[in-house]
């Protein structure tokens, strides 16, 4: 499909409704002019080709604060900020890739695929997810990408993962057939990740981006973790969800967030297990006084934090099923309460005086106390960065107002959850070739 066939598509009545479940009606349109942009520019810098366009979501975290690397459980969702790519065929064995945000141009030979000695930015991570669909028994072949995001960078909803997974769905569609699945897609950027950039993720950001909607991700068995689509309709509750920037901590917290796995990884070794998922409240609490002499007490709490953060996790699934919106919303309170006063990651020791955390969560809970309706908790990782609020639509531009007064013009920003993953929109639309 030729991109001026492309820009018809994208005024037809299937592109106008998917644009609407994609970002919401107020801004469809807006949404709508940036594929047509994309699309035109992809032809500017490589020529009038048949080609596909792909979009693929930030993420948020609802619940199951620092689980996943202890193998518990988790309730996350994709958003309505997104990476978004216009991709062809190129016959060749060059993979080319503008990247508008980064302002980057990436050519990478498919036969010279081994990484830098850095391990870090996007041609390694590009190079490593290309090796890992080899590596995986999949095929890969060259193709020119222009590339655009608007998911927020530092702010704990996965831009990398996000990136990551658009580039797999083009893969995917280009050369697979379209035969592989989503979870596939994580272990690929995961793969990336571990590989390329030696960093130590796990499977969370990559899943939740690649699959979409609301899902609820049981790590028992971090190498196939059960991922369990819930099916609901979260539009029609009326809340939307904001994320704040609460500035950006000064101390390095690599310390920190590696301390919350080991802490509990230490508890499950008093036990002779590697994780907390071997283990049970019940032997924890039997044992108090022998675990506490040799893990401590906060490794205890954070320990503690874990169990009840499943038990959560499987509420809220519940509740959503339900539909028991305000228990769902309750017990997102709860995690929040228990990532404060148990596992502890709202401000860090080394810099107790710096508390952006602490001050954006009172705030918001000031907020919602005054009136009566909506939840909050911290996002993501802790310490530093970034809290979640959800509240009914009709306050929330008073609630941005106001918690932007205390921390400063552009740090809170309004999402919604979509229900599609990492997708070809010609898929979807009815313009598949």
């Amino acid at each position: 499909m030729k991109v001026d066939e492309t820009l018809k598509l994208l005024d037809g009545q299937a592109a106008e409704d998917l644009m609407v479940k994609l970002y919401g009606p107020g801004q469809a349109k807006e949404n709508a002019m940036r594929y047509k942009d994309m699309a035109e520019k992809f032809r500017g810098a490589y020529g009038d080709k048949d080609i596909f366009m792909f979009t693929s979501p930030g993420r948020t975290e609802i619940s199951g604060n620092h689980t996943d690397h202890n193998h518990g459980k988790v309730l996350a969702g994709s958003i309505n900020l997104d990476c978004v790519g216009a991709g062809a065929k190129n016959g060749s064995t060059k993979v080319n890739i503008i990247s508008e945000g980064f302002n980057q141009k990436l050519c990478i030979d498919l036969e010279h695929l081994e990484p830098s000695k850095e391990k870090a930015g996007t041609e390694d991570l590009v190079k490593g997810i290309l090796q890992g669909f080899k590596v995986f028994g999949y095929e890969v072949g060259g193709f020119d990408a222009y590339i655009t995001s608007n998911v927020i960078s530092s702010a704990g909803v996965s831009s990398s993962a996000s990136f990551e997974m658009l580039i797999c769905s083009m893969v995917n569609t280009f050369f697979n057939g379209g035969s592989i699945d989503t979870v596939a897609y994580a272990h690929i950027g995961k793969y990336s990740e571990n590989v390329y950039w030696d960093k130590a993720s796990g499977l969370l950001d990559q899943m939740a981006c690649a699959v979409g909607g609301l899902i609820a991700i049981d790590f028992q068995d971090p190498a196939n973790p059960v991922v369990e689509k819930v099916d609901f309709d979260f539009a029609s509750q009326d809340h939307s969800l904001i994320i704040v920037q609460t500035g950006k901590g000064h101390a390095d917290l690599s310390e920190d967030y590696s301390a919350v796995p080991k802490e509990m990884k230490k508890v499950a070794e008093y036990f002779g297990k590697e994780v907390c998922a071997q283990i049970t409240e019940a032997q924890v609490m039997e044992n108090l006084s022998g675990v506490r002499q040799f893990a401590g007490d906060r490794s205890v709490m954070r320990a503690l934090h874990f169990f009840e953060e499943n038990k959560r996790v499987e509420a809220e699934v519940a509740a959503l099923k339900e539909g028991r919106f305000e228990d769902f919303l309750a017990n997102i309170t709860a995690s929040g309460n228990s990532s404060w006063k148990w596992l502890q990651n709202c401000y860090t020791n080394s810099d107790f005086q710096e508390q952006g955390i602490c001050v954006a969560l009172a705030l918001t809970e000031l907020f919602i106390q005054q009136k009566k309706k909506g939840a909050c908790r911290i996002h993501g990782g802790g310490f530093a960065g970034v809290v979640m609020a959800m509240l009914p639509n009709q306050i929330v531009d008073e609630y941005i107002a106001y918690i932007e007064k205390a921390l400063g013009k552009g740090s809170a920003y309004r999402m919604a959850i979509r229900p599609y993953g990492a997708v070809c929109i010609n898929d979807i639309v009815g313009g598949a070739q």
